[in-house]
């Protein structure tokens, strides 16, 4: 089973929750006697319980941070149509779209988010980003592709 940011999330709300239950509960008991207070345990849990969100919410971000990791291909492609540029004086752009970038993005390292897990026939995978793949698809024979986040 694959974690995802969305799962974390949803038991940090849960864990928030409880959390808000338990304070409220120990609320309604009333302290000051000279007794000890039968509910130190209560509030302990409330606040690890407190605790163990925050870490969760904490979790889903550095999570979703490493999903989010650039194709990193060696050359940039256009993110919608692919193998589509042209680049004159620093100015890529794309045939398709017409889309422009201030930047020679044929002789940078693709940035774009990988999105996609290929594994060719020797078993190599490679991540890369919806551009990348629209050209692989074509190139590649016989790889497996896999949408991140679907495996």
């Amino acid at each position: 089973m694959t974690v995802t940011p969305e799962q974390l999330r949803a038991l940090a709300t849960r864990a928030e929750a409880l959390t808000a239950e338990l304070w409220a509960l120990c609320g309604t008991v009333q302290n000051g006697s000279a007794e000890p207070d039968p509910l130190v345990a209560a509030r302990q849990a409330a606040g690890w319980l407190a605790r163990g969100a925050e870490d969760l919410q904490l979790a889903a971000a550095d999570l979703a941070r490493l999903q989010e990791q650039p194709c990193g291909l060696p050359w940039g492609v256009c993110p919608e149509h692919g193998n589509t540029l042209n680049s004159s004086a620093g100015i890529s752009t794309c045939r398709v779209c017409q889309r422009t970038w201030a930047h020679d993005r044929l002789r940078r390292p693709c940035d774009e988010t990988a999105t996609w897990k290929v594994i060719d026939r020797a078993g190599t995978v490679t991540r890369m980003c919806d551009g990348h793949v629209l050209g692989a698809r074509a190139a590649a024979g016989n790889a497996t592709f896999v949408r991140l986040g679907a495996d």
